[in-house]
């Protein structure tokens, strides 16, 4: 979570430091618009990642410049959480005993939980299309963007007592793989008369082409090799954003 709060108190600041714009900007008047959002997706995995994880659900925050032509220049950041592990009892098989635990430092059954951690990050391009929305500045729209995911097993260990899940150790079972990235999304952009209702939501799918970062897998006594893994997310996604624009001039009549 810790990767998240440079986006979040970039977009803390946003909503703080500009005030409420005019409303006859928005309805009447195709603009370039900076936005800020923060947002959360639900994803179902496919690929090579459907054989290590189940559902997880995305925290992230993005930047997009929406052009006066509809264009949209960004790039985001998504974290990524979950707790449906497969294959979780073949994993750590060979540090459990017979009734299925792990004995600690102490010399007791530790109290442990499995999570699936990761992230990707991209640099992204696309469009809206403004004369299928309410104003000039909403619409339908999609963007693509490229760059990198990452994502790997975290272990928890209550109180730090298991000294086999841990530094190296954990290391030898956590299966972290990286690597390329591709995304796409597609949905609605719903830029309202003033920026209290802010809002996009659609299908996004992200495509990883990634690689076993560490060298050798404990439980399965071999070294990982450099085949490449295709990861995949599909997934619905939400975001609320600031629009950050000036206000319409004041009009001034005079005698």
């Amino acid at each position: 979570m810790k990767k998240l709060y440079p986006a979040i108190l970039i977009f803390v600041f946003g909503l703080i430091a500009f005030p409420v714009n005019a409303q006859k900007d928005v309805e009447s008047e195709r603009l370039s618009v900076p936005m800020f959002s923060a947002a959360y997706a639900y994803q179902f995995p496919g690929g090579d990642m459907a054989e290590r994880y189940g559902s997880n659900s995305v925290l992230g925050g993005d930047f997009k410049l929406k052009l006066k032509s509809g264009w949209i220049l960004g790039a985001d950041y998504s974290y990524i959480f979950g707790q449906n592990i497969k294959n979780r009892d073949q994993i750590l098989k060979g540090i459990r005993n017979s009734d299925g635990e792990i004995i600690d430092g102490t010399g007791g059954y530790a109290a442990w939980q499995m999570f699936e951690r990761g992230f990707y990050t991209t640099v992204k391009v696309g469009k809206v299309f403004p004369a299928l929305g309410h104003n000039p500045n909403s619409g339908p729209f999609f963007t693509l963007g490229f760059g990198y995911m990452q994502h790997k097993i975290r272990f928890d260990v209550e109180n730090n007592t298991a000294p086999q899940l841990k530094g190296d150790y954990a290391r030898g079972y956590d299966r972290l793989s990286g690597g390329f990235a591709a995304k796409q999304f597609i949905g609605y952009l719903y830029m309202g008369n003033t920026r209290v209702i802010n809002f996009y939501a659609g299908i996004e799918i992200v495509e990883g082409w990634t690689k076993a970062l560490r060298e050798f897998n404990f439980d399965e006594m071999k070294y990982t090799g450099d085949k490449t893994r295709f990861d995949l997310l599909i997934g619905i996604r939400v975001g609320w954003f600031i629009p950050i624009h000036g206000r319409a001039p004041e009009e001034y009549y005079y005698n």
